[in-house]
């Protein structure tokens, strides 16, 4: 009998995991997690049991926004005095002229027993640049397209001097949403085994990132910490239900990107800590916007839910018009409530990162060259260079050979998380590694070699093409270039202004560009100045960086000359608005026009020494030789091929009129019959236009 994976059937009816287990209680049914299956009859009462209870309820949308009380009364068919009322039960008087945050509209939707589900709004633009400096405002010429060159009023950072035509390192830039990873070069996909999920934790400073997993290994590492805040990377392996997990503990979203800027994507999961009682703070909305970057999978742990303050129905709502719908809401982001301190609601969380890493189906080779990379690195007094390694593929033994970025050595001893000795490591197991000539960087990749002197070769390698002097991977200058080639249908910005009306108008001015193609991804957007953190970002995610009325300090400055980012500083808004569609207009493929020239019927067929000539009548336009050409016969295609020769009478000719006659030949075609059509066209390409880039049009009328 066929069996169903409980969080399978909880996905069909629009369920929750616990959701569903409740419904199994019910049944009499005690599964241990959703990981669990269940056997098509069970399935079965389920489904009745839900059908009986719940039906198909209808639910509305609400955007993750504020919603003033007349538009929240036309969602739920409620008049505006009803909806006054339910709010003054709920202790909450709100002007009429004031929005009512999300967290009390989804309170009111909960007393009121009303389904909804809590959706990302249009980009509305309730001032646009237009609308700000009309008279200043001038459509560019098509011939102005160019590369771009330096104004007066901005100023172009970047880490060295580019040129347009250079290619980008390491050949053509990989869209974030379609990240690759290197692999060992005896890779073999049939060899693929489960491997324990790899998890980074994040989130605010004091938000108790240490003491949830000091909870969850049981051990008292937050107490070791000066301030209660993590100092270093480490990598933890734990072990929950029979089932092995790897956390990585960073000091914050800066480490994460930090590796990933240098190449380490190592994590499948990432899990956000927002406390119940601060919720979403500015360092929490950074980390979401990082982990987004990185395109991987977000569980939020709302901490300190056993304090009086905390509100979870606030932080759901934060989160929601962030961009992370929870599932309470109807979307896709797990949101677990959890204590740290008492451990209260780990073992939910445990489950949701099991379960999420059933779903990713996280494999890895064990068979093949070992492959990982290193999370930190540091000199040992007694010991030496000592490096923290974490296997992504293969086996790494006590006595290989490996190379770590520009240094390499043998491994001379490798020991675990708890300090104890081991004698391999297999895919996902962080250890601590001895042996290496030298201390290599963070995000460097590790890999084994054969024997000492591939791995020194290996390593000097990769010493000179560091040592090279690095250009910016994607600047709009080479997205600009990229026109002819369309390689890319993605711009990622960071926006970094000096004033949130300035952030909000250049935001609603990009998000307003519109073309079939091409899509603007913002990385983040923040008030302030250009930070360490954003250069590593854009890095990282192959972005550009677009300031405001910003400055870049001289620490920003010296990072720049060693990382390859592209850097714009602008002083007036609709020089960035106009340099962002040009940068539009260099990830577009040229337009391709065709152009038919002429048709010639075939009268008769001469098959000669040198070949097979159709006698013809131009019907329309022209033939002209070295044109393409196709062959029709009753409306069909045949073929293409190109127009070899002409001739009228005994005389070649390069071209033949409409109304004459001549003989046609044709590359590689002979089978020509009575009352073919010979088709002559041309293909040529059109430059791209700003005309093509629309400005959408606000979604819902903004009120004056």
């Amino acid at each position: 009998m066929s069996r169903i994976r409980i969080y399978a059937l909880a996905k069909e009816l629009g369920l929750t995991p616990k959701e569903l287990i409740l419904l199994l209680n019910e049944l009499g049914e005690f599964p241990k997690s959703a990981t669990g299956t269940l056997d098509e009859a069970t399935a079965n009462a389920v489904r009745e049991l839900y059908k009986e209870k719940y039906g198909k309820p209808s639910k509305i949308q609400i955007p993750a926004r504020p919603l003033s009380i007349f538009e929240l009364a036309e969602k739920i068919q409620l008049d505006v005095g009803t909806i006054v009322h339910h709010l003054m039960t709920l202790g909450q008087v709100s002007p009429f002229h004031e929005p009512l945050p999300l967290d009390l509209v989804v309170r009111l939707l909960n007393a009121l027993n009303i389904e909804f589900t809590v959706v990302q709004p249009e980009p509305l633009s309730p001032v646009t640049v237009d609308q700000e400096r009309p008279e200043q405002r001038e459509e560019p010429k098509t011939e102005e397209l160019q590369p771009l060159a330096a104004a007066k009023d901005k100023t172009d950072i970047s880490a060295t001097e580019t040129e347009t035509s250079a290619p980008t390192p390491g050949g053509e830039p990989i869209p974030v949403t379609q990240t690759v990873k290197p692999v060992p070069p005896d890779f073999d996909p049939n060899r693929l085994v489960l491997r324990p999920p790899i998890v980074t934790v994040m989130g605010h400073v004091d938000h108790g990132k240490t003491t949830l997993l000091d909870t969850i290994r049981k051990t008292n590492i937050a107490a070791r910490e000066v301030g209660q805040i993590t100092q270093h990377i480490g990598a933890y392996e734990v072990e929950w239900d029979g089932r092995k997990i790897t956390f990585i503990d960073t000091p914050g979203h800066e480490a994460f990107t930090a590796l990933r800027a240098r190449g380490a994507q190592v994590t499948d999961l990432v899990i956000l800590v927002v406390a119940a009682d601060d919720g979403v703070m500015p360092q929490t909305e950074e980390a979401i916007n990082h982990a987004k970057a990185a395109d991987v999978p977000i569980i939020v742990a709302v901490n300190k839910m056993d304090k009086a303050e905390a509100d979870f129905e606030r932080v759901l709502a934060q989160l929601a018009e962030r961009g992370l719908i929870p599932t309470q809401y109807g979307g896709s982001i797990a949101c677990i409530p959890i204590s740290a301190l008492k451990g209260e609601g780990i073992d939910h969380l445990l489950e949701e990162i099991i379960l999420q890493a059933d779903l990713l189906a996280t494999k890895a080779d064990p068979q093949a060259t070992p492959w990982g990379y290193v999370l930190e690195s540091r000199m040992d007094p007694r010991k030496g260079p000592l490096a923290t390694v974490i296997v992504e593929h293969g086996t790494l033994r006590e006595g290989d050979w490996i190379v770590a970025g520009k240094t390499y050595g043998r491994v001379k001893q490798m020991t675990d998380w708890r300090g104890q000795r081991v004698q391999e490591a297999k895919p996902s197991q962080p250890v601590s590694v001895l042996g290496l000539e030298d201390l290599p960087e963070a995000g460097d990749r590790v890999e084994g070699a054969p024997d000492p002197k591939t791995a020194r070769e290996k390593a000097e390698a990769r010493r000179v093409k560091k040592e090279a002097p690095p250009r910016p991977e994607i600047t709009l200058e080479t997205l600009y270039a990229q026109g002819e080639d369309g390689k890319t249908n993605e711009l990622n910005l960071i926006i970094k202004a000096d004033v949130q009306g300035s952030l909000d108008a250049i935001t609603h001015a990009l998000e307003r560009l519109e073309h079939p193609e091409v899509t603007i991804r913002f990385l983040h957007k923040a008030v302030g100045p250009i930070t360490e953190t954003d250069i590593d970002l854009a890095r990282a995610s192959k972005g550009v960086i677009l300031g405001f009325n910003v400055r870049l300090d001289p620490t920003v400055r010296s990072v720049l000359q060693r990382e390859p980012v592209d850097v714009r500083l602008y002083q007036v808004i609709y020089d960035l608005i106009d340099d962002v569609k040009k940068a539009i207009l260099g990830q577009l493929k040229p337009k391709i026009v065709e152009t038919v020239l002429g048709q010639a019927e075939v009268r008769a067929v001469f098959r000669l020494k040198a070949g097979t000539v159709a006698g013809c009548f131009v019907r329309k336009g022209k033939i002209v030789v070295g044109s393409r050409c196709r062959i029709i016969r009753g409306g069909q295609v045949l073929g293409t091929s190109r127009i070899a020769s002409l001739r009228h009478f005994k005389q070649d000719r390069t071209e033949i009129l409409e109304g004459m006659e001549c003989g046609i030949g044709v590359d590689g075609f002979s089978d020509f019959q009575e009352g073919d059509v010979i088709e002559a066209y041309q293909i040529s390409e059109e430059q791209r236009t700003l005309q093509e880039i629309k400005e959408r049009t606000p979604a819902v009328p903004v009120p004056a």
